[in-house]
This record gives structure tokens, C-alpha cells and sequence, in this order.
């Protein structure tokens, strides 16, 4: 691939995110800690989010089927979005660009940026704990979990984790103006 200005900007940040990834990936060399980020990264597959829009207007009822319908929605453009991102950042995980950190789990796709587990964690948790916020001591401390162990794990840089976040509210803020 031809290098542009755009791959220079992107080596840029992760050479000066190198340092942190490196020291946050070192929580993966001990066994507790990286089993713990494991999990939390494999629920932000995706199963934990649709288990909780099919789960929402069976708990609430008919008040949390715009909400649930809300989610979906936001949840494909998601999709959408962060797919046409990664194609066009094209920035490889730090376990690829850097022989210092750790694979610890294995990733969804091929590149790094913007994390789609944060952003649809930060999404659906937003939208979830606006309309229901008696879920939030679930949600929130389930959607830091995910957010770090992308990082903890080696599969993203902290700025794509951040991106994603930012991302991730934005669509929940259109998720809420809808429902």
C-alpha cells in the first residue's frame, strides 16, 4: 500500500501511544486481570448488546420498544460506520505494529481504528441507562470493562478506544432524539 498523508498522521499517534499501550498491555501477562478483560471484550462481541434490546420491552414492556427499536438502529449505523472508518484509516492493531505488545485475544477484523466494541458499548449503555437508569451498575462499569480490555488486550490504541467512545455517544445522542 502507498503510503499517504493520512498513514503518516496515523504513525505518528501510535508511535506516541506506543509507550502507554505498552504498559497497559502488561495487565494481560497476569493470568486474573487478562482473563477478566477476556470476558469483557468477548461480551462486547455484540451478544451481550442484543440480548439487552431483546430483553428491554420484556422487562419494561411497551414503554422500552422505541428505545429497544432506537438501539438497533443506532446499532447498524454503527456498524456502518465504523466498517467505512477502518477502511478508510486502515491502521493496524498494536499487536501487529509492535513486536512488544501482547496478542491476548483475538480480534473481530483486521484494523484498529475506531474500536467498534466502545463504540457500541458507549452507544447502547448511553441509550439504555437515559431511558432506564436503574441498569446503570451494570452497564457502566460492563462498558469500562469493555473499553479497557481493548487496550489491556493489544487489539487497539487508547485513541481508538476514545474515538469509538466519542462515536458511540453521538449515535446514542441520535438514538435519543428519535426514541
Amino acid at each position: 500500500m502507498k503510503a499517504t498523508g493520512l498513514n503518516s498522521f496515523m504513525a505518528r499517534i501510535d508511535a506516541a501511544e506506543y509507550g502507554l499501550c505498552c504498559r497497559l498491555n502488561r495487565g494481560a501477562q497476569r493470568p486474573i486481570p487478562c482473563r477478566v478483560f477476556q470476558i469483557a471484550s468477548r461480551l462486547g462481541d455484540g451478544l451481550v448488546w442484543y440480548a439487552l434490546i431483546l430483553a428491554l420491552p420484556l422487562l419494561y414492556g411497551a414503554s422500552a420498544v422505541k428505545p429497544a427499536i432506537a438501539m438497533a438502529l443506532t446499532g447498524l449505523v454503527g456498524v456502518l460506520l465504523y466498517t467505512l472508518l477502518k477502511r478508510l484509516f486502515v491502521r493496524e492493531r498494536p499487536f501487529i505494529t509492535h513486536a512488544a505488545i501482547s496478542q491476548a485475544a483475538a480480534p473481530l477484523d483486521r484494523y484498529s481504528f475506531p474500536s467498534g466494541h466502545t463504540l457500541h458499548a458507549v452507544s447502547f449503555t448511553w441509550q439504555a441507562c437515559a431511558h432506564f437508569p436503574e441498569l446503570a451498575w451494570v452497564l457502566l462499569p460492563l462498558t469500562a470493562l469493555i473499553a479497557g480490555s481493548r487496550v489491556v488486550l493489544g487489539l487497539h490504541y487508547p485513541s481508538d478506544v476514545l474515538a469509538g467512545a466519542t462515536i458511540g455517544a453521538a449515535l446514542a445522542e441520535l438514538g435519543l432524539a428519535f426514541a
